[in-house]
């Protein structure tokens, strides 16, 4: 009996090294302090946006001709209605005068077969009093009534002539007009194709030609990106929108949606997408943001402030995170309510409370539910 007091101590003291002996090492690692901030439900352009213009014309000539007068260069910027480019002009202008020359020939012509018809209808109306004494014929008097009335008609054919030679005036001051490029807007000038002394001419029907002249307007920009088509039911023109572009890397610009793609874009080998149109808040005057630049965008579908939040990359499938326990050193799988998420935070609604310490990624190995670690001195809380 005293031998067996003896043999179980000391059987209990070997089991109790063996354990300790046994027991895995603490694995090092870094925990993140649950808390709160703000968290976004976002959707985000599938392939890279442009920068476009809200207005941009690429301007030819309707006719061909020789380039008479170049008042532009690229970079320059002009206003509405600013002569760009003029072609000879010298077959035109001679049209015109002839077209004018003929409007005044028809206004004196009327002018005479009018007056000739009221000269006519006096004669008519002395014969008749005359005829009614008994001192004109009949013959005479009805050579007189036809007189008049053949008068009065040339005199409001006359009318009819003018208005012809007049719309023939107007259609040679229009092609006069045609040989003149006008801003139709105010922009800066893009790029010229003609130089001084050129022909030009117009696109065949089919072949499309490079523009004399591409007018942009700078002052009025958006981003048109492509969004996947199951994201694009739950955008709304008039969402905020978080604009990014790489040549401006570290700063985003604030915007809305001006307007969603009516149709599903399909493209070969690639996702069925919508495209989406953002309107610029405001450009920074200080910078100088050019048509053509690739572009980001994120838009803001919900927002909470202040709201407790994790690390997206924490969440193990199901929604579930590790959580420290610091009575034991021991991580335990803990179930987690989640509300809106993006791929950085993501909103707690259960589950975990503020102050608590969870591993914030799963890039370390072999670490799972019951795993035995060893906080960091680089644990802190989430970053906002």
């Amino acid at each position: 009996m005293r031998k067996l007091l003896i043999i179980i101590p000391i059987f209990a003291s070997l089991a109790m090294l063996l354990g300790l002996w046994a027991r895995p090492d603490p694995v090092p690692v870094q925990l993140v302090e649950v808390g709160k901030g703000e968290v976004e439900t976002l959707v985000a352009n599938t392939r890279a946006g442009t920068v476009k213009a809200c207005r941009r014309a690429h301007l030819s000539f309707k006719t061909g001709g020789q380039v008479s007068e170049l008042l532009i260069h690229a970079g320059q910027r002009v206003q509405a209605g600013d002569v760009l480019m003029r072609l000879r002009q010298d077959d035109l202008q001679a049209r015109v005068e002839e077209a004018r020359a003929r409007l005044d020939a028809q206004r004196n012509l009327r002018e005479q077969s009018c007056r000739q018809a009221s000269q006519d209808s006096r004669d008519q109306q002395r014969l008749e009093r005359l005829a009614e004494r008994k001192l004109a014929s009949e013959d005479l008097l009805d050579q007189s009534v036809t007189r008049a009335r053949l008068s009065q008609l040339l005199c409001s054919g006359g009318e009819a002539k003018i208005r012809e030679a007049e719309a023939n005036l107007d259609l040679q001051l229009a092609q006069l007009d045609q040989a003149t490029l006008r801003a139709p807007f105010a922009g800066i000038v893009a790029e010229i194709n003609g130089e001084l002394g050129e022909v030009v001419t117009p696109s065949p029907p089919g072949i499309p030609t490079p523009p004399a002249v591409d007018l942009i307007d700078d002052q009025c920009l958006y981003v048109e990106a492509p969004i996947d088509e199951v994201d694009a039911a739950l955008v709304r023109p008039g969402m905020p929108v978080r604009i990014t572009l790489d040549a401006f890397r570290g700063r985003s610009f604030e915007g809305r949606v001006s307007r969603i793609a009516p149709f599903v874009r399909e493209l070969e080998k690639q996702a069925r997408t919508v495209d989406v149109e953002v309107k610029f808040e405001q450009v920074p005057a200080d910078l100088m943001m050019l048509s053509g630049y690739s572009a980001d965008v994120e838009i803001l579908l919900a927002q909470r402030e202040q709201t407790l939040r994790v690390p997206t990359e924490s969440l193990l499938e199901g929604g579930k995170v590790l959580r420290y326990d610091p009575s034991n050193g021991h991580l335990r799988e803990q179930k987690v309510e989640i509300g809106l998420a993006n791929w950085r935070w993501s909103e707690v609604k259960g589950g975990l409370a503020a102050g608590d310490r969870i591993l914030p990624s799963l890039q370390h190995e072999g670490l799972a539910d019951g795993s035995v670690v060893s906080p960091s001195a680089g644990s802190t809380e989430a970053a906002p």
